[in-house]
């Protein structure tokens, strides 16, 4: 696969690197946690035949650097005003899975004149009930103590469908290998952010954008109800649901994926 142009910005504490694809309007892609960019590029090459792709690292993630203390959802969303503004972007459509879903609700809150259009991938509005929460500050203790290899190999069936593991080795061990790049340090410190991230519930009522919802049909982090929540309180959005895909449904099924994504944008 070829070599992706990226640039290297600072943003707060953390240095912050992003990639570019493709020549017209611009879409940014954010990655899920604890993957990094290579999580959008079988999508982001279908897309850059018409749109120019912004694939940044989230902050502790992938080659972008953490900072001092925890990675907050408001750390994440400065971050991606700053790579609009290296980039030249002033306004544009934003997807995210997961974490990047969790970004894109405190970008809203902030820069919402900065959002043309919101892609909400695998992800969910509510804040962490106290049970995850303290698992979330569990699991960042013990990357510290122990290294995160145990952690990412215990992620792999929450995040990868069951079809996946099963049929997909090379997607697993395509999984694996992109969690890898992150380090203890930054997997403690993006815990801590998820772990203090808002409730964002009553956000969902002001988005007044075209808004697509996407899920798998075997996510089982959050899913189809979690889905169906964002859908009933975001005027006009629409929810489309990937057959044989867990968390990371754009990684699993990335025609599908690419063919929802691009039937959406088309028609902004």
């Amino acid at each position: 696969m070829q070599r992706l142009p990226f640039q290297r910005i600072k943003s707060g504490d953390a240095e912050i690197v992003y990639w570019s694809i493709g020549d017209g309007p611009p879409v940014i892609l954010l990655h899920p946690f604890p993957v990094n960019h290579e999580f959008w590029l079988p999508v982001a090459e279908r897309l850059a035949t018409r749109y120019r792709v912004v694939l940044p690292d989230l902050r502790g993630h992938g080659d972008s650097g953490v900072g001092e203390g925890p990675a907050t959802m408001e750390k994440h969303a400065a971050d991606i005003a700053r790579v609009m503004d290296d980039a030249e972007i002033g306004r544009a459509p934003l997807v995210g899975v997961s974490i990047g879903g969790y970004t894109l609700f405190e970008f809203w809150r902030n820069h919402r004149g900065r959002v043309a259009a919101l892609g909400l991938f695998n992800t969910k509005a509510p804040a962490d009930g106290p049970q995850a929460r303290a698992g979330r500050l569990q699991a960042a203790n013990d990357v510290l103590e122990r290294g995160a290899e145990p952690f990412f190999e215990s992620m792999v069936p929450k995040v990868l469908a069951k079809t996946t593991r099963e049929m997909r080795p090379d997607v697993v061990d395509g999984t694996l290998r992109m969690m890898r790049k992150m380090s203890p340090e930054g997997v403690a410190q993006v815990q801590r952010g998820m772990a203090a991230r808002p409730d964002s519930v009553e956000t969902l009522k002001t988005i007044n954008v075209p808004t697509l919802l996407v899920t798998g049909d075997e996510d089982a982090m959050t899913g189809v109800n979690e889905a169906e929540l964002m859908r009933q309180h975001i005027s006009g959005s629409q929810l489309r649901v990937i057959p044989k895909a867990g968390h990371y449904s754009p990684w699993e099924q990335p025609e599908e994926a690419s063919r929802l994504l691009r039937h959406f944008l088309d028609g902004l």
